[in-house]
């Protein structure tokens, strides 16, 4: 059995549970691509996969769907075709189930105050001065 596609350090997915597909490419190949079938297609099954945690698995369907799909057919072999659609698949697959740091709130600093209003105060005093003079001045 080949070698399960890492996708995370704690994430493996057995290729058994990637469906590859080919078909006739429209990329490079020239009359090649005519009767190849260079071009292929990867699909996961998200939402069936044992590989995830219940976790992952909502995670990962709520930013992709219950299908991921990767294709490639940037070059003229189904063998390099398929290691960029694999490659695709995780690197996909790796951004859905990444986990966004939870955002710890900050006060702005005095500096930072200072600055804002410093620069609140020239813009309001070079806006005053295109004004034109009041009658009564």
């Amino acid at each position: 059995m080949e070698d399960p596609l890492r996708v995370t350090a704690t994430v493996a997915i057995p290729l058994r549970e990637i469906e590859l597909r080919t078909s006739r490419s429209s990329g490079p190949g020239g009359q090649h691509a005519n009767v190849t079938a260079s071009r292929v297609e990867a699909v996961f099954d998200v939402a069936h996969s044992p590989s995830l945690t219940e976790e992952q698995r909502a995670r990962a369907m709520a930013r992709v769907g219950p299908r991921l799909t990767a294709v490639a057919q940037d070059a003229r072999s189904q063998a390099r075709n398929r290691e960029l659609a694999l490659e695709r698949l995780r690197a996909r697959l790796a951004t859905a189930l990444a986990v966004p740091r939870a955002r710890r709130p900050t006060k702005p600093t005095r500096a930072s105050r200072r600055r804002r209003l410093e620069a609140k105060r020239r813009r309001a005093e070079r806006k005053a001065l295109r004004r034109p003079p009041s009658a009564e001045e």
